[in-house]
């Protein structure tokens, strides 16, 4: 009777527990570790880097914009895009002489001239002299630029203005010329603007058309060279005289225009 009173909860007890601790076992096995998530730095000195040369680039090509419409803004196409210039018919063909002649202009800008190979250096030639009138048309004839002041109307830094304009450029001269109605005055062949100042843009705009400018000339392709003027230039009022041992100009010679 006594075996029938004892309880038989113990085992079951204990396989339940045995059971659960296996179950949380099982679970605790399961669980997945916790992942470490890394984020991504960003690579902020070469991104700087980049804004610094694509601001550097852009800030170049608006200064060579700039640059290049301002240099477009002056430039010269026909005489006409010049303010206060004058133009004067004088064909080609006008007559070598060895007298002075009276010309209508002053300073000239064509008419009858003095005999070749006299022509007046014109290869960037700066003159002290009020050269002789004659030899300076026929300069003008071969496509030269011929700048001209009053030395009583400027002052060196003027004159040494001028001359930066005239130095080293092929078929430009520059000369005092006494007399002169005005500071300065730049002339070609049939052409002529007369100026106040040594630093008015229409100085250049004028010289960078006209020089050695085939449309405007009567000789194209003749020489601008006489060193022989240069060492020894007639004055103006002197008698003519034959200075130089160049060739005749050639007329058939050609080059573009600007």
């Amino acid at each position: 009777m006594a075996k029938d009173r004892t309880p038989t909860s113990g085992k079951g007890g204990n396989a339940g527990r045995g059971s659960a601790g296996r179950g949380s076992s099982a679970a605790k096995g399961r669980t997945r570790p916790v992942a470490n998530v890394v984020t991504p730095q960003r690579p902020w000195g070469l991104i700087i880097a980049a804004v610094v040369v694509a601001v550097f680039a852009a800030a170049v090509l608006t200064y060579a914009v700039v640059k290049v419409n301002a240099a477009n803004a002056d430039k010269v196409t026909s005489p006409d895009d010049i303010a206060g210039i004058k133009t004067y018919d004088y064909p080609a063909g006008q007559q070598h002489v060895d007298t002075a002649v009276d010309y209508a202009e002053s300073p000239p800008v064509g008419g009858p001239h003095a005999p070749p190979p006299s022509w007046a250096d014109c290869t960037g030639t700066v003159y002290t002299v009020d050269i002789r009138h004659e030899n300076a048309v026929h300069s003008l004839e071969h496509g030269a630029v011929w700048i001209t002041y009053n030395p009583d109307d400027v002052s060196q830094g003027d004159i040494d203005t001028l001359a930066k304009l005239v130095e080293n450029k092929s078929g430009r001269m520059l000369s005092p010329y006494a007399g002169l109605d005005a500071p300065i005055s730049i002339q070609s062949w049939g052409h002529q603007l007369k100026l106040d100042s040594a630093g008015d843009k229409r100085i250049k705009q004028f010289a960078d058309f006209f020089t050695l400018n085939n449309a405007y000339t009567p000789e194209p392709g003749a020489s601008c060279e006489n060193p022989d003027f240069i060492t020894s230039p007639l004055v103006a009022g002197e008698d003519s005289a034959a200075v130089g041992t160049g060739a005749m100009p050639s007329a058939s010679a050609t080059s573009s225009a600007p």
